[in-house]
């Protein structure tokens, strides 16, 4: 039975006594607006930009420039926590799936490596919970995010947020939110491969 990861994040949220340390990992600021609309309420959030993925460098330091543009514009209460720009971490975890379709067994290694990197670092620094932006993308596989997540939550022994942001009209909020503050929407997925694959297009 496939399972709706809104209502499973709705029962996790209404069973909230405290507000819980959330660390949010986020690949850009278009994504982030929506999620972050709807979380704040109810989680003390730390952005997480750790995306190794995005090619190039000067794509990367946008992406990271917008989220920051967005959180300030927005006046959200929120603290972000930048990595460096260490984009050999992504081409040692795809290696060999350089010609896999988008979409497929090369993004599912993509989708681990970031959410890993968030599940060590929400463990190494005392977070309650740990979960990502990127299923509000009508792009991305809600249930291979979350079975991801639950594989790293019992390794970490971090808590996941599981949730599927695209759902109660997500990704429509979001690029509703980018038009209201005039936020870059990026043209591809953020590798060097779905660049590619764009221009070919």
């Amino acid at each position: 039975m496939k399972v709706n990861y809104n209502l499973v994040m709705e029962d996790i949220i209404n069973n909230l006594e405290t507000k819980p340390k959330l660390l949010l990992h986020a690949c850009c600021g278009v994504c982030s607006s929506s999620v972050l609309e709807r979380l704040i309420p109810y989680f003390d959030i730390t952005v997480l930009f750790y995306n190794p993925n995005i090619y190039p460098a000067s794509e990367y330091q946008k992406r990271l420039d917008v989220l920051k543009e967005y959180i300030n514009k927005a006046a959200l209460p929120v603290k972000i926590l930048e990595t460096d720009y260490r984009i050999k971490d992504f081409y040692q975890v795809v290696k060999g799936l350089e010609n896999e379709k988008e979409g497929g067994l090369r993004c599912d290694k993509c989708y681990f490596l970031r959410l890993e990197e968030t599940a060590k670092i929400a463990k190494e620094k005392g977070y309650d919970y740990f979960c990502t932006t990127l299923s509000v993308s009508p792009y991305k596989k809600a249930t291979t995010l979350n079975e991801i997540g639950k594989r790293l939550e019992q390794q970490y022994q971090v808590k996941y947020l599981y949730s599927d942001f695209k759902k109660k009209e997500g990704y429509k909020r979001s690029n509703e939110l980018a038009k209201k503050y005039g936020l870059y929407r990026q043209h591809y997925c953020g590798c060097e491969f779905s660049l590619n694959d764009t221009t070919v297009k």
